[in-house]
């Protein structure tokens, strides 16, 4: 039986079931239920304060709505239907089954156009939060395994080719520095969602003597659209946030390929907790770095929801189109992707086993200490491109003879160059290498200990900014 829609006075015909299936949205949109419960209370509080609706109908329409969320949160609510089509009509439907056609009245001076948006822009809001958290999480996780490894040297790499020796203490801080430009997007990202399009209507604002400042404030929204066309038809808000999240996940997935590649037999640098790892159906001996695969995975998810956005926005005529019901899947997968990965990545963080042995043995037969030779010659007064081509030879014989530079005879080095003295050995020694590099931002262990300390004050000045 077909069932009557709020806006079918107009029409003689109703569509077919599985039209009406293909054009609802309640499948996704009721992730935003208590969105818009909250946003009809604000919206109805401040019809009643303006005078538009009488203070005995907002009493009673508000006491109705409340209901509903305390439903809502105790999972009493009666099902949604697709015959009501999306989030808004059916909780119009059964507020007007509580408390009869009075309910009617809420959806004076508002549209369905607006009232999504305010909605999709309540909900990115409440999650900005929470995404920011759970970064800060990873953040510390990562900020202790900095300053537990501040003299752990490794093999540095560019091309995936042995570089020169780092400390490990520096290698984690650059991803929590990568982590915090993430964070700060996606407090950047508040500024935009944090926008109130509630009382532009349909798209040309309303004749009632709304107050929109009023819903904006009781919403906790920071700002007011201006313009009516765009408080309905802007999605770039989301469009932010999708891709915030799509550099979040690039960065986590760089991470977890390294993290797979240092946990692999060949290079043994790590090993994942047994907790973040799996094991094979026919061969024993596996142990399989599966979540970091996933969460590498995973990014395809989320870059998808960000290429699916921009593609429905890109040829939108103002102001809403049916187009934009497919704003919020990807935002909400996108969400629930990020939010495991973040929480999964903490975890393994958390439990990873560091064989810093291991490490450090790869840096001494690995000529990643060339161009502590090459800037040991320019500092005797040798052009550093000749340095580097007098280095070059004797790095081509130490891989002939198998000879690391630090084994070679000081007769050997004086050949290649006669500015070379006995003390190039120190200079030579991968932990020197290591701590000798004292720029600002280098990898030395008093640099790696400043770095820590700024990431130290950044999470504390953060938290005291929530608090």
């Amino acid at each position: 039986m077909a069932v009557k829609k709020m806006w079918g006075g107009r029409f003689t015909a109703v569509s077919p079931e599985f039209a009406q299936e293909f054009g609802a949205s309640i499948d996704f949109d009721q992730a935003m239920a208590a969105e818009d419960i909250e946003g009809s209370i604000a919206h109805v509080t401040m019809l009643g304060s303006t005078g538009i609706l009488p203070a005995a109908d907002v009493a009673q329409i508000k006491a109705g709505l409340v209901e509903i969320q305390h439903e809502l949160d105790a999972g009493t609510l009666p099902e949604f239907t697709i015959a009501n089509e999306d989030i808004h009509m059916n909780i119009e439907a059964i507020l007007t089954a509580k408390i009869g056609p009075v309910a009617g009245k809420l959806h004076t001076a508002r549209s369905r156009n607006d009232q999504v948006a305010t909605d999709f822009h309540l909900w990115v809001t409440h999650r900005l939060p929470e995404v920011i958290t759970a970064i800060d999480k990873l953040q510390g996780v990562l900020l202790k395994l900095a300053d537990a490894n501040v003299e752990t040297i490794l093999p540095g790499v560019t091309h995936l080719q042995h570089a020169q020796p780092i400390s490990l203490g520096h290698y984690f801080m650059a991803y929590f520095s990568m982590l915090q430009r993430d964070k700060e997007r996606f407090q950047f990202n508040l500024k935009h969602a944090s926008i109130s399009p509630l009382g532009a209507a349909a798209l040309a604002g309303t004749t009632f003597p709304i107050d929109r400042q009023q819903t904006a404030d009781l919403l906790g929204f920071d700002d007011v659209y201006t313009n009516s066309l765009d408080a309905v038809s802007d999605r770039d808000f989301a469009i932010e946030y999708l891709s915030n999240s799509s550099m979040l996940m690039m960065h986590l997935s760089r991470l977890c390929e390294e993290l797979i590649i240092m946990a692999s037999y060949e290079y043994q640098y790590i090993e994942l907790d047994d907790s973040y790892s799996t094991g094979s159906s026919i061969m024993p001996q596996k142990k399989n770095a599966d979540y970091a695969e996933l969460i590498r995975g995973k990014v395809g998810r989320v870059y998808g929801d960000l290429t699916s956005l921009l593609t429905v926005m890109k040829g939108l005529p103002l102001a809403y189109n049916k187009d934009m019901q497919e704003d919020k899947e990807g935002v909400f997968d996108a969400t629930t992707t990020i939010m495991g990965s973040l929480h999964v990545m903490t975890g393994m963080m958390s439990t990873v086993h560091i064989k810093a042995a291991n490490m450090e043995a790869a840096v001494q037969n690995d000529f990643s200490n060339a161009t502590e030779l090459a800037d040991y010659l320019a500092t005797k007064g040798m052009p550093f491109r000749q340095a580097h081509a007098v280095v070059g030879k004797l790095v081509l014989t130490g891989i002939q003879t198998h000879t690391p530079l630090q084994k070679m005879s000081l007769q050997q080095l004086q050949a290649a160059s006669d500015l070379i003295e006995d003390d190039v050995y120190h200079d030579l020694n991968p932990r020197v290498a290591v701590e000798r590099r004292t720029s600002f931002g280098g990898t030395s262990f008093s640099s790696v200990k400043a770095q820590i300390e700024h990431g130290r004050t950044l999470l504390a000045e953060e938290s005291h900014e929530k608090d």
